[in-house]
């Protein structure tokens, strides 16, 4: 039991490194070519803050400094050169960010 556990580790191991082998050269190879499958991409999206309020409410409201977030992106499995998946921006896109209220323990 404990050989047959080792060896599909070991398979499942070698799968995701073969993927990301594969992808990488992927990537490379559209960037290569310079033509319209071009591997880089930006994702424009509206930056949402979500605001707690009293009784457990959340309110959702446009941030005034920056209304709309621009994030590069590879298109991708996985993130090469130092750029998230654009799977990934658009997911996380779709999520406003949490505010939070911070008190401070040191009178001012």
């Amino acid at each position: 039991m404990r050989f047959l556990l080792k060896r599909i580790l070991i398979a499942v191991a070698v799968l995701l490194a073969a993927a990301y082998v594969y992808d990488y050269f992927s990537v490379r190879h559209r960037m290569a070519a310079q033509k319209q499958g071009d591997p880089f991409d930006a994702v424009t999206y509206p930056h949402l803050l979500a605001i707690p309020q009293k009784g457990n409410r959340v309110e959702y409201a446009l941030d005034a400094q920056s209304p709309m977030m621009t994030e590069p992106c590879v298109h991708s499995l996985f993130p090469h050169d130092g750029y998230s998946p654009c799977w990934y921006v658009t997911r996380k896109a779709a999520r406003p960010t949490p505010m939070f209220l911070v008190v401070s323990a040191w009178p001012l």
